[in-house]
């Protein structure tokens, strides 16, 4: 269980981060807020309880990895890695400005921190096998946490890279699917549905876990039970809600990818700050 003090913690980190996600999407005039938003309490808890990584050596080889597969959420992964410390906060006012290291997906060979560049979907898991086999071919002790989209995974490659996952008994990958319900054209039981997500995982040959995506105690218990888990990759499958934070963002799929005007930035702010 969690002490007041860690979960207060996490908790001002995410506030921070969201707060820092509608800046760089309002600056930028571009974006994708809805699912950064949703996404900010999982990496929330990733950089600052669970990954063993150092901001003094982002290469270190024996770090953990993360994947963002769903890379157009950078705001996200861009605002937490400021946080963290690998890049410096005032940069992220240049998100997606020509010739800014900080584009509309992360670029490993230019931004500290990241582990994979990403762009088109459905990439991320079958990367994440590499990783994670090399560091078992390699008899490294790191872990390899892969974070999809929801409306991501209805892509075929996710699901030849899953039957990799668990051929190989990858127990060294953790992937967390960011379920929360909406993707760009509506929810994702419209458009081409995935559920139930976690017996499908399962029936691929992983160990399932169902958690409140916001709930810092439920993501850190099940990141525990997947390193408990033995000769056999596992899947979170985090139920969150996409804009979380916002009222006017919250549950509606035209936020996918737009930015606020003035008005909305400004309540937007307002209401992050007394979340």
């Amino acid at each position: 269980m969690l002490d007041s003090s860690k979960l207060h913690e996490l908790e001002e980190k995410a506030r921070s981060i969201r707060k820092n996600i509608v800046e760089m999407v309002y600056q930028a005039a571009s974006g994708h807020p809805g699912g950064s938003l949703s996404v900010a309490d999982i990496l929330t808890a990733l950089y600052f309880s669970e990954l063993r990584v150092d901001i003094n050596n982002p290469k270190n080889e024996n770090r953990d990895r993360l994947v963002l597969s769903k890379g157009h959420c950078s705001p996200a992964l861009y605002s937490t890695l400021a946080e963290k410390g690998f890049i410096p906060k005032e940069d992220l006012k240049n998100f997606r400005k020509i010739d800014s290291y900080l584009q509309g997906h992360p670029d490993m060979k230019k931004i500290p921190g990241v582990d994979m560049t990403s762009g088109s979907l459905g990439q991320g898991l079958s990367v994440s096998n590499g990783i994670a086999l090399a560091g078992k071919m390699d008899k490294k002790d790191y872990r390899v946490y892969c974070i999809l989209g929801d409306g991501e995974i209805e892509e075929g490659q996710i699901w030849e890279a899953a039957m990799s996952s668990s051929h190989y008994k990858l127990d060294n990958l953790c992937v967390i699917v960011d379920n929360n319900n909406l993707q760009i054209d509506g929810t994702i039981e419209e458009v081409m549905s995935p559920y139930p997500i976690d017996k499908k995982f399962e029936s691929f040959g992983f160990k399932t876990i169902v958690v409140d995506g916001h709930n810092f105690e439920e993501i850190l218990e099940a990141f525990e039970v997947a390193k408990q888990t033995k000769n056999m990759p596992t899947a979170i499958i985090a139920k969150t809600v996409k804009g979380k934070g916002i009222s006017y963002m919250q549950n509606k799929a035209g936020w996918h990818g737009k930015a606020p005007n003035e008005e909305e930035y400004k309540l937007a702010i307002e209401e992050l700050s007394n979340m």
